[in-house]
C-alpha cells in the first residue's frame, strides 16, 4: 500500500539526519532548497508507489477472472443465493447481498461423470430440510445463470436419509436401567447420542459405522456397544434399504435418526476390568 508523501518525506529526512555528509542542512525554511528537494523526491516515490499499487489491483482482478471454478467455488455459490431476488445485471452477485434472503445453508459440489452435482438443504426451524418445489426451481435458475459455461449441473435437494439400527448394549446396572434410561436423571442417552452424531456430521459428509460404535462407546453406563444391524432409507420405515455396517455418505446430503424402527436390547454386564 503507498506510503503518503509526508511519511515518505519524513524518512527521507531521518536518513538525512544519519547521513554525516548531509547532516549539515539543517535550516527548517519551507523555502530551504534541501527541504524542497526531499519533497519532490517524495511525491515522484509516492507516485511510483501508488502506481504499483494499481498494477497489483489489475493483475488480481486478472487473475481473479480467469481462476477455474473448484468445486467449493459452486458450493459458495450456492449459498450466496437469494431467494427473490436477481443478480446485478451481467454479473454473478447480488447488489444489496440480503442475508435474510439467503436460503441454502448446506451445500456441496461433488465430481461425478459428465457433470456435477449439486446437493442442498435450508434450516426450517433450526432443523435442515428440502427446499421447496418453488424453492428449488428459483435456485436451480440461479446455478445455471452462475456457473461456467459448458458445464452440466445436477441439482437435487430431498429429504434426510433415514437411519435404522440395531443395537445390544450391555449396561453397567450402577448407573443405568434395563430400559437405557440413566438412574441419576431418567433420561435414555442411546438414541440421543446417536443423533447428536449425526448431526456432528458435515453436510455430504461421511458416516461411519466405527464413529457410531465410538459414540455409543462413551455413554454413561454402556460397558457394551454391539450394533447388530445398522442401515438407512429414504423414508422411515420402508426400503430400499442401503448398508451403513462400513460408511455411507446420504443420498441428500444428511442422517436423521429412526428412533421408532430402531431396536434396542439391554443386558447387564458388569465393568470390564
Amino acid at each position: 500500500m503507498a506510503r503518503t508523501i509526508a511519511a515518505i518525506q519524513a524518512s527521507i529526512i531521518t536518513a538525512k539526519a544519519a547521513d554525516p555528509t548531509l547532516s549539515g542542512l539543517t535550516s527548517t525554511s519551507n523555502s530551504a532548497i534541501w527541504l524542497l528537494w526531499t519533497w519532490v523526491v517524495a511525491t515522484c516515490q509516492w507516485t511510483l508507489e501508488t502506481l504499483f499499487d494499481a498494477h497489483v489491483a489489475e493483475v488480481n482482478t486478472i487473475i481473479a477472472a480467469q481462476k477455474p471454478h473448484t468445486l467449493q467455488w459452486y458450493a459458495g455459490m450456492a449459498k450466496n443465493f437469494q431467494y427473490g431476488d436477481s443478480l446485478v445485471a451481467d454479473a454473478d452477485y447480488y447488489n444489496p447481498v440480503v442475508p435474510a434472503h439467503q436460503l441454502v445453508a448446506y451445500a456441496a459440489c461433488i465430481e461425478q461423470l459428465n457433470y456435477l452435482q449439486i446437493k442442498v438443504a435450508k434450516l426450517s426451524s433450526g432443523t435442515l430440510a428440502a427446499l421447496a418445489s418453488a424453492e428449488l426451481t428459483a435456485f436451480t435458475a440461479y446455478m445455471h445463470q452462475v456457473k461456467d459455461a459448458g458445464v452440466r449441473l445436477v441439482i437435487t435437494s430431498g429429504a434426510a436419509e433415514v437411519l435404522v439400527t440395531t443395537i445390544n448394549i450391555f449396561y453397567d446396572a450402577t448407573i443405568m436401567k434395563s430400559d437405557g434410561t440413566l438412574l441419576s436423571t431418567g433420561a435414555a442417552p442411546i438414541p440421543v447420542a446417536i443423533a447428536s452424531y449425526l448431526n456432528s456430521i458435515p453436510f455430504n459428509g461421511v458416516f461411519t459405522y466405527n464413529n457410531l460404535v465410538a459414540t455409543l462407546q462413551a455413554v454413561p453406563g454402556v460397558v457394551i456397544a454391539d450394533v447388530a444391524l445398522c442401515q438407512s432409507s429414504a423414508v422411515a420405515g420402508s426400503g430400499p434399504y442401503f448398508d451403513c455396517s462400513i460408511q455411507r455418505i446420504a443420498l441428500n446430503g444428511y442422517f436423521v435418526f429412526d428412533t421408532i424402527n430402531s431396536v434396542f436390547t439391554y443386558t447387564a454386564q458388569s465393568p470390564i476390568i
